[in-house]
């Protein structure tokens, strides 16, 4: 992927199961110069929903690179997916990429859709409930 800025900070944490399946997917459909596109849109049962696909790096992209394996997550994801981590599973019920996510507050019975959890406004004090 040439120009490609790897992020310094893990966006996500991408486990070895979905690295083994972007490297098959890309062999497969012969996409040297695309990554495995994760992103958030509005949409789904709960409000957001995650979608995947190949695609190029754009600008404003932040790439994590796992094993030559590039995973591209743009600005607007970003604070969705802080931390969560992308699995592949392939099981008797089905097979697809997976989110872990630790910014959700609940998420639908399908699986790909979530609502963010909000940020708990800080004590002035420091300290807990009156």
């Amino acid at each position: 992927m040439n120009g490609a800025t790897v992020s310094s900070v893990a966006m996500i944490n991408v486990t070895a199961s979905a690295v083994r399946q972007l490297r098959f997917l890309l062999q497969k459909q012969g996409g040297a110069e695309k990554g495995l596109r994760v992103q958030v849109a509005k949409g789904g049962c709960s409000g957001l929903q995650y979608e995947m696909s190949l695609d190029a790096k754009k600008p404003g992209d932040a790439v994590v690179e796992r094993e030559g394996m590039h995973f591209l997550v743009d600005a607007e994801s970003a604070h969705y997916l802080r931390d969560a981590t992308l699995d592949f599973h392939d099981g008797l019920t089905g097979a697809g990429f997976q989110i872990v996510n630790p910014n959700a507050a609940r998420t639908c019975g399908c699986g790909s859709s979530f609502e963010a959890a909000k940020l708990a406004p800080a004590s002035p004090s420091g300290g807990g409930p009156p």
